[in-house]
């Protein structure tokens, strides 16, 4: 399993790279080619989940933001996410909000 974060903000970084060993981080979709998980933020970068989804098509697509940003949380479902969480939601157990359900 390959996961891929495309995450800006370095205290994210951090507490992603603590929650998953071997997490790789990626400017943008180009970077998520072959990956089984994507994570994206979504307040730096909600416009890229349709691209992600184009390069990485069996992917399942992770995106946590601002719990009042009701449209872009909205449209990352349209551009193709599977899973939208708010920041808060997604920072408190990394890994249960990545795992399959």
């Amino acid at each position: 399993m390959t996961t891929v974060a495309i995450v800006g903000d370095l205290m994210d970084r951090s507490k992603l790279t603590a929650a998953f060993p071997g997490l790789t981080f990626a400017r943008d979709a180009a970077g998520c080619v072959d990956a089984s998980t994507v994570i994206v933020d979504l307040a730096r970068h909600a416009g890229e989940i349709a691209d992600v989804r184009a390069v990485a098509p069996t992917a399942r697509i992770i995106c946590f933001g601002p719990h009042v940003d009701v449209d872009r949380a909205e449209q990352a479902r349209s551009d193709g996410a599977d899973v939208v969480l708010a920041r808060s939601q997604f920072f408190r157990d990394p890994a249960a909000a990545i795992a399959e359900r």
